[in-house]
């Protein structure tokens, strides 16, 4: 039997009702060191409602959710960022009026980091942000923020990313950019990701695994090529995009 250990998240049948709708009902996940789990289903399906589940915001009417081994169910959002579980949402949370540098270092400093002038630096370079460090926010062109908005969320390198819909808005060169920056930082930042998306060549390409919603509940998981490849799959949501 796999133990909860192996993974550095693990959300065990996951339920969240409210009354008699059941808008997640019995999901599980894991994410291991470094993978990318991508989440896809129609609106409605539930992806943006576990991720709030998973990161606190949302009370479990079940289910269990342990970080790197440790049960965090009963923890608040902010206890759990403190553990490593960091999370974007689908509207930047950045400030406008407020240079690129200022914003990370101010968002380091407030997570307890020691040295918050360092990991912004890191974080920065990380992301191609550092030619922009002096820049206001507001004058930054959208794909540059959704990168600050990332960049925000990786203040003290957690190791559980949640990223809902991070490539909204965004045209096909800066999603492929935005992309190619979230594949390269599973490996040289150990962290793992839990990626709600529309954009299916986004999600298939990038995705180690990718699992799949249908009214609060997951109708198929596997690796990108099997769950393209489902008839389930291909009927519920894919279409003829698959």
């Amino acid at each position: 039997m796999t133990h909860s250990y192996d993974y550095v998240l693990q959300a065990e049948d996951v339920a969240i009702h409210y009354g008699g709708v059941k808008a997640v009902d019995g999901v599980s996940l894991t994410l291991k060191k470094g993978q990318i789990r991508g989440l896809i289903g129609p609106n409605g399906a539930g992806k943006s409602t576990v991720i709030d589940a998973i990161t606190g915001r949302l009370t479990l009417t079940r289910g269990q959710v342990t970080l790197r081994g440790e049960d965090v169910t009963a923890l608040g959002v902010v206890d759990r960022r403190m553990r490593g579980l960091s999370r974007s949402f689908q509207r930047t949370s950045i400030f406008g009026g407020m240079p690129v540098r200022r914003q990370v270092e101010l968002a380091s400093h407030k997570m307890g980091v020691k040295d918050s002038d360092a990991d912004a630096e890191a974080v920065l370079k990380e992301l191609e942000l550092l030619p922009l460090a002096n820049v206001t926010a507001e004058d930054l062109g959208y794909g540059e923020q959704r990168r600050l908005d990332l960049a925000l969320a990786l203040v003290g390198r957690p190791s559980v990313l949640l990223l809902d819909e991070p490539m909204a808005g965004l045209s096909v060169k800066e999603s492929l950019d935005l992309a190619r920056h979230l594949k390269a930082m599973t490996s040289s930042w150990d962290v793992s990701v839990l990626l709600v998306e529309h954009d299916m060549d986004v999600v298939f390409g990038i995705s180690d695994v990718v699992t799949v919603f249908e009214l609060g509940r997951v109708i198929a998981s596997g690796a990108p090529a099997e769950v393209r490849a489902d008839p389930r799959v291909r009927e519920a949501y894919l279409g003829s995009a698959a």
